[in-house]
């Protein structure tokens, strides 16, 4: 009679190891797809990010026609205090936003105003936050790459 009472109090250990082991398999098959279902969403987000700096760049040089565009990210994600345009986020004036590392590079100066820029966004991981690398300039076309960086000659998105 003890030894069915101390039976009968939980589960043993190989019954909670076993439970263990299927949970663990079931999350080995989910995860690596809720991952790879994240990958479009960072993208168009990537998309989304560009668009915005192209468009903040239009209206700053339209602001500013004697400067033409910005030196940096940082000019149109400013704060009111710091003199910036805040015409972008901050995350995204910092060059980093959802899964992507964006990098603005500002052209040669004509007549004492910049006049062109280029920029890119690349995944921070390839196959996890992102698949295809993106690059503009101040023609606003969007160009994308899935196979390596993208340049003016990469396809445009539609």
């Amino acid at each position: 009679m003890i030894s069915r009472r101390n039976r009968d109090r939980g589960f043993t250990l190989i019954e909670l190891l076993i439970v263990v082991t299927i949970i663990l398999i079931i999350a080995a098959f989910t995860i690596p797809k809720i991952t790879k279902s994240q990958i479009p969403a960072h993208e168009a987000s990537a998309i989304a990010s560009i668009k915005a700096i192209s468009a903040g760049e239009m209206i700053y040089s339209s602001s500013h026609p004697d400067v033409g565009f910005t030196v940096d990210l940082i000019s149109l994600g400013g704060t009111s205090q710091s003199g910036g345009e805040q015409t972008i986020d901050t995350n995204l004036a910092s060059g980093r936003k959802s899964g992507y590392t964006f990098t603005y590079t500002p052209g040669e100066k004509v007549n004492g105003a910049i006049r062109s820029y280029t920029i890119t966004g690349v995944p921070d991981q390839v196959g996890t936050t992102g698949q295809r690398r993106f690059f503009a300039d101040e023609s606003g076309e969007i160009h994308y790459n899935a196979s390596g960086p993208a340049d003016v000659t990469s396809p445009v998105i539609q």
